[in-house]
């Protein structure tokens, strides 16, 4: 299987490594480095989790964020990956942009 992160996820993820460099130095590369961890191990889980608005939902192990991803042939989506801590109709609203 391929992994193939779409624009609006990667908007997401430059959007979350920029509030973690300005929080600390240092912190936006490991926000970085965290999540494509994340990101890489659907290599062996893809599928297995739960579905919300018709994605697969991931949770960060380090991070509060969320990885929705599609499941497409031999390939998997990144749509979003969003903060959880943001207002739940926020996310609802971001990941029903097609």
């Amino acid at each position: 299987m391929k992994i193939r992160i779409l624009s609006l996820a990667v908007q997401d993820i430059e959007s979350g490594q920029r509030f973690y460099e300005q929080n600390q130095e240092g912190l936006g590369v490991y926000f970085l480095d965290s999540l494509f961890s994340d990101i890489d191990s659907l290599l062996l889980y893809a599928g297995v989790h739960q579905q919300f608005f018709g994605y697969y939902r991931t949770l960060s192990k380090r991070f509060p964020y969320a990885i929705y991803y599609k499941l497409n042939d031999e390939t998997i989506e990144i749509w979003r990956v969003l903060d959880c801590r943001a207002n739940p109709s926020k996310t609802e609203n971001a990941l029903k942009q097609d």
